[in-house]
């Protein structure tokens, strides 16, 4: 084969090392045996009572999960990996440490806590020594919409001059496969690149993954059925709300009790406000959240800008920090919300935009969220201004519908809320 044809990364020691089996043969041991030889000294394998033995399968397994979920987050748009990896492992961390302690498993805490630190720095390590190895290198082939791709900072963009890889290892190769103008010698290039494994993609499928978006004008180009979101997950991730809700709401009622107190004595009116909303499969609902605007004045149904003098002075302060959505728990405990899923649309905007904007109501084949992609990446735009770009998130969000995009949602959503990024 020659070395023009060959796939970056192909060779057996790059798969290895930049594999989860790096992580499996050489991370996981040494998480392990670190803060196990430093609390129990040498040859502590020869002596395993259960309080060892618990501490280390759960080590292992929060290491594993760890090294998954930081894996699958890797591969969506936006995704700062370093950013993630101290929530990640503490989160692997301390779901390990509940089960031990609710099941009355004993553990040694110092290793425990030992093999937390030992991960933190062999991901940390993982993520700086080969940042530069995960950067893709695509190669652009000269005809059709390529050219638009370059600018790309995200990744690393060539155009080819010619039908030859010039020695160079590249990830793939991207084409236009729907250019009218590609020749016959360069379709026989794709081809070539195929056999000899080096995965050719379609412009629209490097521009959804670099973007995070989904065109609309695109959406009919794909079969619905491949579309439709997991049932399985669709159902455990019901299942996951409601025990999130329920543990939720006894910890959340002080804070909503002083919100509510604080509203009532900055203006006057109800403390929560009621609008109908479209939801999962287009079945209208009543949402809940704190009143945030003045009473007695009449508007639009959505904000008009980030100074809309209907908003109260408390009502922007729980806007920034999104606590005029806790009451939306309720609506979580119900069935008609999700913790993460596409903003409920107002049923009118929802009919008016079901006219005039193509699949609209696909987005409702999934239920609406609290918080979603949409607004971890483009923030709470005005409703009507930004709705063909929030839709093109939403459109992304359940073309790719998987508990690694709710985590990594998750975490972004954790982060505005200590830096108010989006609020509207």
């Amino acid at each position: 084969m020659k070395r023009e044809y060959e796939r970056r990364h192909s060779r057996w020691y790059e798969v290895l090392l930049l594999g989860l089996g790096f992580h499996l043969l050489v991370g996981m041991p040494l998480v392990i045996m670190l803060p196990s030889l430093e609390r129990w000294g040498w040859e502590f394998w020869h002596y395993l009572p259960d309080v060892r033995t618990n501490t280390v399968i759960a080590i292992a397994l929060a290491f594993l999960a760890s090294a998954l979920t930081l894996r699958r987050m890797a591969r969506f748009p936006g995704a700062q990996l370093a950013a993630y990896i101290i929530p990640t492992v503490s989160l692997t961390f301390l779901i390990a440490v509940a089960i031990l302690f609710f099941t009355r498993e004993g553990y040694t805490r110092q290793v425990m806590l030992g093999g937390y630190l030992v991960s933190l720095v062999w991901f940390f390590l993982g993520y700086f020594i080969g940042r530069r190895f995960r950067k893709l290198k695509l190669a652009l082939v000269p005809f059709g919409d390529t050219r638009r791709l370059l600018g790309t900072r995200q990744v690393d963009l060539r155009m080819l001059d010619s039908t030859d890889l010039g020695g160079v290892r590249f990830d793939g190769v991207v084409a236009d496969l729907r250019a009218t103008d590609l020749p016959a010698e360069w379709e026989r290039f794709l081809a070539r690149c195929t056999l000899n494994h080096i995965p050719v993609y379609h412009i629209r499928q490097i521009s959804e993954s670099l973007s995070g978006r989904v065109q609309i004008d695109h959406l009919s180009e794909n079969e619905f059925g491949s579309l439709l979101p997991s049932l399985m997950y669709v159902g455990f991730k019901r299942v996951v709300d409601f025990l999130g809700a329920l543990l939720l709401v006894p910890l959340l009622l002080p804070l909503m009790g002083v919100v509510a107190v604080l509203i009532k004595r900055d203006s006057p009116g109800p403390v929560f406000f009621l609008q109908p909303r479209m939801g999962y499969r287009q079945r209208p609902f009543l949402m809940y959240k704190f009143r945030s605007m003045h009473h007695d004045m009449s508007g639009e149904d959505f904000t008009i800008s980030e100074d809309d003098p209907r908003i109260t002075r408390v009502g922007m302060w729980i806007r920034k920090y999104r606590i005029d959505e806790l009451p939306q728990i309720f609506n979580i405990l119900k069935g008609e919300m999700s913790f993460i899923g596409p903003r409920p649309e107002s049923t009118s905007l929802s009919e008016w935009y079901e006219q005039d904007v193509p699949f609209f109501s696909y987005r409702h084949v999934v239920r609406p969220g609290i918080t979603g992609w949409a607004q971890v990446e483009q923030g709470y735009a005005a409703e009507v201004d930004g709705m063909s770009k929030k839709l093109q998130y939403d459109f992304y969000y359940i073309k790719h519908f998987s508990l690694w995009l709710d985590v990594l949602i998750t975490l972004k959503t954790v982060r505005i809320l200590f830096t108010g990024f989006g609020a509207r």
